[in-house]
């Protein structure tokens, strides 16, 4: 399955270690302004190579838009895009050809299709993520349109963690550091701490925190449709997440009633914000507010006992360029997906 969305619609295509990869996007509303420096912004934000805490795969991530445009706004046509790949290491794989690294797709993907490309990991790899902002890209612009603003941060990356909820930092400072963290002190101790890891040959995982203000009311259906479950479906979709949570998520499970729920204020607002933007599946007009865990990339720069493709016992050390923590180029990655799922929720809302 490669497509995502019913009435904003993504369909993405190319590997890691290919010539290109790309989409189709169906069901842009017609007449939307393209700013391509702000598309071409969001992927920069999410390209390799940004800082020495990120891999050393340099690629320029250049958008190529191919169709569905025409004098600077959509045309409510399907819009084509491609990214080429630029500097693959195909022979930093070379190793892997035979063996399966620990906590990898390779496993699933040889035993279910019985082919895979080594290089990067083909599909499995966060190349194909590439895709996945652009389409975000092009989603924020409707949802801007519409008052709709989507943010994420770093939250949180091994043991250092931000204290206190989201409305306690100043969410613009997200982009002022590396690990894209809204906190100056927690983000130099985040950085630190990926720094050690990395000179390790070690990997290390997080959870990234994403806001969508100005939702309006009545999103989503209560049963099989509720937007914080297609929510959850998207962000469970990118690589190396193992975890969602909406509103106080597993906290939850720690109160009464009486403690966190909701109390409703004259007008509808809101006295609190335990449910996170959406009640019964519908959104109830506040701030929607997720968390997505991360692990560790699997792909570790030190020895690691696994087999290879007969079963054997062996010994890998990958080499080539990995990221040791994905959390600071997976936040526009984060917002890309919960911009996609509330554009289609919104033309889902108008289209009864």
């Amino acid at each position: 399955m490669n497509t995502i969305g019913r009435i904003f619609r993504l369909t993405s295509f190319g590997e890691s270690h290919g010539a290109a990869v790309g989409g189709v996007i169906d069901g842009m509303p017609a007449g939307i302004t393209v700013d391509e420096e702000f598309i071409q912004g969001e992927l920069d934000r999410r390209r390799p190579g940004q800082s020495r805490l990120t891999t050393a795969r340099k690629e320029s991530d250049r958008v190529q838009l191919l169709s569905g445009i025409f004098e600077g706004k959509t045309t409510g046509c399907p819009i084509g895009f491609l990214v080429p790949n630029e500097r693959q290491i195909s022979a930093d794989y070379d190793n892997m050809r035979d063996v399966f690294r620990p906590s990898h797709a390779d496993f699933t993907y040889q035993q279910k299709y019985g082919i895979r490309d080594h290089r990067g990991g083909g599909r499995s790899s966060a190349r194909e993520t590439v895709s996945r902002v652009v389409a975000g890209a092009f989603a924020k612009l409707v949802l801007r349109q519409e008052g709709i603003s989507v943010a994420a941060f770093t939250s949180q990356v091994g043991d250092i963690r931000l204290d206190g909820p989201y409305t306690d930092y100043d969410l613009s400072l997200t982009e002022t550091n590396d690990v894209r963290c809204p906190d100056p002190q927690t983000a130099e101790r985040i950085a630190e701490l990926i720094r050690q890891v990395k000179a390790e040959g070690d990997t290390i995982g997080g959870v990234i925190t994403c806001v969508v203000k100005g939702c309006p009311v009545g999103l989503g259906s209560p049963v099989f449709g509720k937007l914080h479950a297609d929510l959850g479906h998207a962000m469970l979709t990118i690589n190396a997440v193992k975890g969602f949570e909406y509103g106080d998520g597993f906290a939850a499970a720690c109160h009464r009633g009486s403690e966190i729920n909701d109390i409703f204020e004259p007008g509808f607002a809101l006295r609190t914000n335990h449910s996170g933007g959406a009640l019964g599946g519908i959104s109830s007009g506040a701030d929607i507010v997720m968390r997505v865990a991360f692990k560790p990339v699997a792909t570790l720069l030190r020895e690691q006992p696994t087999v290879d493709i007969h079963g054997n016992a062996t010994i890998l050390k990958a080499r080539g360029r990995h990221d040791s923590c994905v959390l600071p180029r997976a936040v526009p990655i984060v917002e890309s997906m919960a911009a996609i799922v509330i554009l289609d929720h919104l033309l889902l809302s108008r289209a009864k």
